[in-house]
């Protein structure tokens, strides 16, 4: 209990330091005006932090360094998990795609918070209750099948290195926003951030970290939405209060369908989506002539010794078409697919499946539903999150863990509707209708940012902002929230610290359960079991920094279609592991081979269906399948987690039994 209250008096001075700090910049900001140093200081001084507690929290122990010591209190393991479950797909994404998408971001929402209700009651306090230290091990154990233990070391890694990758590309894009470097430099800016939280003292330093990064989190996400409340007239606690404001973005969205400049800005994308879809249907032809155009233009000018100005804008283009008939395809279909999307009508945040049919709104109603459960099943099912319950000192610590995850979880997806609601109402308030010569300061820097994240043209040529010719990267909303909603610039430093906190504390339990999994999942237990504590703890740390070098180099990359990928790898993670989780604890009869053939089968459904049904696959491969009853591919795991089940259930009942060993360890896992 002494080791409880101490911990909440260290961090109960570290928050009252931290709103301290945040003051000071404020008051600096009022007397030398706003820049570039407000973000240096707020993501160089919390990363400074952040190396301070991994420096003091660095350890040689297996036991410290895989688990924490297993003396981690419920409240702040509920803290750690939180920021370890709350990526840039939360912070940043969530507001974002209730803003673009309304209603039908609410599947994330109840997908991700449901799936604590199932860690709590089917899986966090048996993992715990077996003590050992991965998902791997755990299942390997559970079975004695280093074959079993083997496939999830392979899950893990499949699951979390897209989203590593996908943190990784958020610190790019929070660096280069706001201390003005290169995407590229920002992605080993944050690579240094991630390593000096977990390098020295593994699950025992990021354990502490974590808790350090929800503080500045959950206060980065909150001041915002409580100072946004309070100046659109929703009050401090807008959370209860914004239903007016939805009211207000209701009406304004039904005068844009009806308007008639946004009719013709639509009609204008629907034209250039056709265009692009000649482009296409013309392949390769169309990509030689067009490429062979510009060559002659480029030659042309350059003969008759044209302005150096035209020379510079043939040159770029020239650079930036597609080098090979594959490139234009994706190319070429990605900006027609954006254009059809912004042809479209705007859509009301509360009108649920707006299809013109009944066929198309029950197939968008089946995949909503289809979503959330895979994204239930997939968050119990996550190797970061679930090793996280295996550092507090008693299975009842797991639940009570769990249970403070929802709370700790819950106080940012509560806030995260009434955010949107209120920046869309701004926007439409403010910047529709605007005339281009007086664009908000806030437009002229975000339509800068590498990668691209916000574009606006003149599409109607009156000189007058329509909403059809914003386009918007839904994941900077939250960043340029506090510059949308012109608050002062100490704010956006503050969010930028609070996105940053969220990117680190997931890739730090990312990074160490991949690094984790291959040091004691394979090296020990399938190389060299006779490896002594340190040099396991060693080779956990030299695979640690490997895999951190490799996720940034491929993220360097600008890879497409990782955020795709890391909503796919819950339905990855859910038909591999969940049923063989499941079935590991709540059914004894449950034998190696069935958890084999199981996990196997399941992965090999949703890869299937992924592949044959996702335009990025399908173009890779030149195979194309139908989608089964119209399932979306990100919801694979809708086929994958019952074929998981019933091929483990089946090829455990035509095999042999298990050994008394294995029902043993069963009935101590049940037994309470």
């Amino acid at each position: 209990m002494s080791f409880t209250r101490r911990l909440l008096r260290y961090y109960l001075y570290y928050t009252a330091g931290f709103l301290a700090f945040v003051l000071m910049i404020g008051l600096l900001e009022k007397v030398n005006g706003p820049g570039v140093w407000i973000g240096y200081a707020f993501l160089f001084v919390t990363i400074a932090v952040y190396a301070v507690i991994g420096l003091i929290s660095r350890t040689s122990d297996a036991t410290e360094y895989y688990v924490a010591g297993r003396r981690v209190p419920p409240m702040f393991n509920g803290m750690a998990c939180a920021a370890d479950w709350m990526s840039a797909a939360s912070f940043m994404g969530l507001a974002g795609s209730l803003y673009v998408s309304g209603y039908d971001g609410l599947a994330y929402v109840m997908g991700w918070t449901g799936g604590y209700c199932l860690v709590a009651f089917l899986l966090a306090p048996y993992l715990r209750k077996m003590g050992r230290y991965t998902v791997p091990d755990f299942l390997g154990t559970r079975y004695d099948s280093n074959l079993v233990r083997a496939l999830g070391v392979f899950s893990t890694i499949l699951c979390s290195f897209v989203y590593l990758v996908a943190q990784i590309q958020g610190v790019g894009l929070i660096a280069s926003r706001f201390i003005g470097v290169e995407f590229t430099i920002g992605i080993f800016f944050g690579l240094a951030g991630i390593l000096v939280c977990s390098f020295l003292g593994g699950m025992r330093a990021v354990t502490w970290t974590q808790v350090a990064q929800y503080i500045i989190m959950i206060t980065a996400f909150l001041v915002p939405t409580a100072m946004i409340g309070h100046q659109t007239g929703n009050g401090w606690f807008p959370q209860f209060t914004y239903g007016e404001a939805l009211a207000k973005v209701e009406a304004l969205e039904k005068d844009l369908k009806k308007s008639v400049s946004e009719q013709e800005v639509r009609d204008y994308y629907r034209d250039q989506a056709d265009q692009m879809q000649r482009r296409l249907d013309g392949l390769p032809d169309t990509f030689y002539s067009e490429r062979a155009e510009l060559e002659r233009q480029l030659l042309d000018t350059k003969r008759r010794n044209g302005p150096l100005r035209d020379v510079k804008v043939l040159e770029t283009k020239l650079e930036a078409f597609p080098r090979d008939v594959g490139e234009a395809q994706n190319q070429w279909l990605e900006m027609r697919n954006q254009y059809v999307e912004r042809s479209e009508p705007p859509r009301a945040m509360t009108e649920p499946f707006p299809a013109r049919d009944d066929t198309t709104r029950s197939s968008q109603r089946l995949n909503f539903l289809l979503l959330m459960v895979c994204l239930m099943i997939g968050t119990a099912s996550l190797p970061h999150i679930l090793t996280r319950y295996g550092t507090t000192a008693t299975v009842q610590g797991a639940r009570s863990s769990v249970g403070w995850t929802l709370f700790f979880v819950a106080l940012l997806y509560v806030s995260a509707p009434a955010l949107a609601v209120m920046l869309k109402y701004d926007v439409l308030l403010h910047l529709v209708g605007a005339r281009y010569e007086n664009l908000p300061g806030w437009v002229t820097q975000w339509r800068h940012a590498t990668p691209v994240q916000l574009d606006i043209a003149d599409v109607y040529r009156d000189g007058v902002v329509q909403w059809g010719e914003i386009w918007m990267q839904p994941d900077m909303l939250v960043l340029a929230g506090p510059e949308i909603a012109g608050l002062p610039y100490v704010i956006s430093g503050l969010v930028a610290a609070g996105a940053l906190a969220a990117v680190l504390s997931t890739a730090d339990g990312l990074l160490l359960t991949i690094a984790n999994a291959l040091s004691h999942d394979v090296y020990f237990h399938m190389v060299d079991r006779n490896a002594s504590s340190q040099k396991r703890v060693t080779t956990s740390k030299i695979l640690l920094l490997c895999v951190a070098m490799f996720a940034s180099y491929v993220t360097s990359l600008k890879l497409g279609n990782i955020l795709f990928l890391v909503g796919a790898a819950f339905s990855l993670a859910a038909s591999c592991l969940f049923p063989a989780l499941v079935l590991g604890v709540f059914w004894k009869r449950t034998t190696r081979l069935g958890a084999t053939a199981g996990m196997v089968s399941g992965l090999l459904v949703c890869v299937y269906y992924i592949t044959t049904t996702y335009p990025f696959f399908t173009r890779l491969t030149g195979f194309a399948g139908s989608r089964w009853w119209g399932v979306d591919p990100i919801s694979a795991g809708a086929f994958g987690v019952p074929v998981g089940f019933a091929v483990a259930i089946a090829f455990s009942l035509l095999g042999a039994r298990p050994s008394e060993r294995d029902r043993h360890l069963v009935d101590h896992l049940r037994r309470p």
